[in-house]
């Protein structure tokens, strides 16, 4: 499916907070009829978690409160995604969180594990008074009711799934390439979710869109995931068969089932409503029908979550009866057509004759009026000498008539065609007759829908009954779609380019030979690969290097590369290891916000303030030249200051900067690892090897080596050079207090052997391969 398809919102969503900033957000999925519920506390002054999850949802409607303490004063951001978005202000009521209680009661699936006691609605009285305002305004709105035992809700709490900020998302290209990118096949493919994009439902693409802005933190089910792709990916039958049969069932499963939870104030009262109704009925006509060939395809499978699908999915006995009711009301040959007028034709002759004598007048009557249109249609081409008159039918306008202008030219038009409309090489018009037909014709049409709408009433209150079942087998469908749609991406890279990652609690981050999955797969020449190691012992890499010399480009390479470790995908690498990131903080590239009114400056202090108030020591941070839009001696001291901060914590932290002194952090901390990505100098030219290496670099001030190719005056690079050399002597005078001693070096060396020693616990080595390793080890201690 496209990337719009995925991004097309049909979620309502309704936020309320109190004057402690906590926020509790309800969104309702119109597509799915599921309820996600959310309560927090909000850490930051300009709402970024609350962004975060209004970027999540893209809701095309948005209930706040008329009266709201922290969103009138709020950030400059959410005011500007509120005008932006259909934002409605209602008044919510003191008792509005027990209205919310009792509906989630009564609403929920029969089987929902939600805890639902009044301690509940007393703890989460945000989250379930903005549930109530949302189902109100759209019984209101949309004049239906929800039916009992028909929603899925789930409270998603911060455990549960990876967090990334909105700021991160946008910078990574994780959804949506880059703004300046080129608008043509490549912006398509310009991101982590255009090179995933290969589902085959609307459910598949939506939950690609949610696992990649919220990524799983559940090792179990992570692995789970990585069992189906090894299956996959070395069983072609599988992979193959599963592809030919998600082909086949409707692309939006979902949507359909959701019709079934809805129920009208009033039967027939709207066409469309009817039509809605007799479209879903035969759509899942069509799934129940597929069912056997899709069990037949997962016969063989042997990981887990194949065989639970296989045995408690597809196997139900109530997806036999659906069948069987639908068998008994709609007719076999019925099918879901494409074209406005077949399908049209296929709702109206769905339900089979004999049930409802009032549904046959009215079917004779759209048959007759189709013929008349159509011996119209062949009148006017006999008497008016135009052979390639044709019909064209709209659904909401009917049928038209197209006649290529070549064909009247030198005699004109005969005036019994009105309404004329030219496009390109044609003549679109109508007549006096048809525009009667075309009426009749409709109404003829609209009473099948609403007769039809009342004769199968009995049978969706059958399948209303068993809308968990459904919703079960759909998420089972889009969840094998979207790992599918992972193996079909790894299938047209080469073999063994991309591998299974592994996962331990507390081990290291460990990638070796890494590649940027999205700048790979663009036609645009051979990429370098480099390596990660991230550790407790040594949770700090300062990687320095020119201005193009790959440190930003690194730096999106090790958070997509965790991205899709933590969605249970493979990863481009030979050889990565994980330890589950609970949140990704990343800073690559910055500049003025005009919306925000903030300079870069000003945007890198509230981005660390960020940082600084939700790190956890299992957060995975990424920083791209903190400091630089200040004056030097700033930056550095911010850039040394906020360094040593996060040294205090166990979080790891890749931090890319020009700043060259602030490798000596690596002299004062052993859990600092400096490196740099190597360039040669020919001819006062940069030659960029885009490889990563350990140490600080022998070359520094790329700056001035390279001022003689813009053509500066010599003695303007001397004096240059002049300033420089009594800046460094000022500035190693200053830090030599802080340079270790020999037994500090010493303690440091004995530090790091320790290091390695605690990262080979969680190593799976064959015995003689780590027998060698340690004994390489121990040699390099004796030297």
């Amino acid at each position: 499916m496209d990337e719009q398809a995925a991004r097309s919102s049909g979620f309502v969503v309704g936020v309320i907070e109190n004057r402690a900033k906590e926020v509790g957000l309800a969104a309702f999925d119109l597509r799915t009829a599921s309820l996600h519920l959310s309560q927090y506390i909000e850490t930051s002054r300009s709402f970024q978690n609350t962004m975060t999850m209004l970027h999540f949802y893209n809701p095309s409607e948005l209930i706040l409160p008329a009266t709201s303490p922290a969103f009138s004063s709020g950030s400059v951001a959410l005011k500007a995604f509120c005008s932006r978005s259909d934002a409605r202000k209602v008044r919510v009521l003191c008792n509005l969180p027990m209205q919310g209680l009792l509906l989630i009661q009564s609403l929920a699936l029969k089987d929902s594990n939600l805890c639902m006691s009044q301690g509940y609605s007393k703890q989460y009285y945000l989250c379930l008074g903005a549930a109530a305002a949302v189902v109100k305004w759209i019984e209101s709105e949309k004049g239906v009711l929800l039916t009992n035992n028909s929603l899925r809700i789930t409270f998603n709490g911060s455990a549960d799934h990876m967090s990334i900020d909105i700021t991160s998302v946008q910078s990574l290209q994780v959804i949506e390439s880059s703004a300046l990118a080129p608008i043509n096949k490549l912006k398509k493919c310009g991101s982590l979710f255009g090179i995933l994009s290969k589902t085959k439902s609307t459910g598949g693409a939506r939950l690609l869109r949610a696992n990649l802005l919220q990524p799983l933190r559940d090792m179990d089910t992570i692995n789970t995931r990585l069992d189906c792709m090894d299956e996959l990916t070395s069983k072609e039958n599988l992979f193959f068969g599963l592809n030919q049969v998600l082909q086949r069932f409707p692309k939006d499963l979902d949507r359909v089932i959701s019709h079934f939870c809805f129920k009208p104030k009033k039967l027939g009262e709207g066409s469309s409503r009817s039509q809605s109704v007799v479209a879903s009925v035969v759509l899942l006509k069509e799934a129940m029908e597929l069912l056997p060939a899709l069990l037949q395809v997962l016969q063989d499978a042997e990981s887990t979550f194949f065989q639970r699908v296989k045995q408690t999915v597809c196997m139900r006995q109530c997806f036999s009866f659906i069948k069987q009711r639908i068998q008994e009301t709609i007719s076999e040959d019925v099918f879901n057509a494409r074209m406005p007028f077949v399908a049209r034709t296929q709702q109206c002759f769905a339900v089979k004759p004999g049930i409802d004598g009032f549904l046959d007048v009215a079917r004779k009557i759209f048959c007759d009026t189709s013929e008349a249109i159509h011996c119209l249609a062949k009148s006017y081409r006999e008497n008016f000498q135009l052979p390639s008159l044709k019909l064209l039918y709209n659904k909401s306008k009917g049928f038209s008539i197209s006649i290529p202008m070549a064909e009247f030219e030198q005699a004109g038009l005969p005036k019994t065609f009105i309404q004329v409309v030219k496009h390109a090489k044609y003549v679109h018009c109508s007549t006096i007759e048809l525009i009667s037909l075309n009426t009749r014709n409709k109404k003829a049409a609209d009473d099948c829908y609403a007769r039809t709408e009342h004769c199968l009433e009995a049978l969706t209150q059958d399948i209303r009954e068993h809308v968990p079942s459904l919703m079960l087998l759909s998420e089972s469908l889009s969840l094998i779609d979207m790992i599918t749609a992972f193996a079909s991406m790894v299938s047209l890279k080469p073999a063994g380019s991309y591998v299974r990652p592994e996962f331990t609690e507390d081990g290291p981050i460990a990638i070796e030979t890494g590649r940027h999955p999205i700048l790979e797969s663009l036609p645009s020449g051979d990429f370098v690969a480099n390596n990660t190691f991230l550790s407790e012992a040594s949770n700090m890499v300062i990687v320095t290097g020119p201005n193009m010399s790959g440190k930003s480009t690194y730096l999106h390479q090790v958070a997509l590369i965790t991205i899709l470790a933590h969605i249970g995908c493979y990863v481009p690498a030979q050889f990565a290891s994980f330890r589950v990131v609970d949140r990704l903080f990343t800073r690559i590239g910055e500049a003025d916000d005009m919306e925000m009114n903030s300079s870069s400056f000003m945007r890198e202090m509230r981005e660390a303030a960020y940082f600084v108030q939700n790190v956890t020591p299992r957060s995975l941070i990424l920083i791209d030249e903190l400091g630089r839009s200040t004056s030097s001696y700033d930056g550095l001291a911010l850039a040394w200051s906020f360094s040593e901060y996060l040294l205090s914590l166990k979080a790891y932290v890749i931090f890319a900067t020009h700043m060259q002194k602030l490798g000596e952090l690596s002299t004062i901390y052993p859990n600092v690892k400096v490196s740099f990505f190597a360039v040669n100098i020919n001819n006062n030219r940069l030659n960029f090897e885009f490889t990563l290496r350990e140490g600080c670099t022998s070359i520094a001030h790329y700056g001035l080596l390279l001022s003689n190719v813009v053509g500066l005056p010599p003695s303007v690079i001397q004096g240059a050079r002049r300033v420089i050399d009594a800046l460094e002597s000022r500035e190693s005078k200053a830090l030599e207090t802080y340079r270790l001693s020999s037994t500090g070096r010493s303690l440091q060396k004995d530090y790091h052997v320790a290091q390695r020693l605690l990262t080979l616990k969680q190593a799976k080595m064959e015995p003689d391969v780590l027998r060698g390793y340690l004994a390489k080890l121990q040699q390099s201690c004796l030297e």
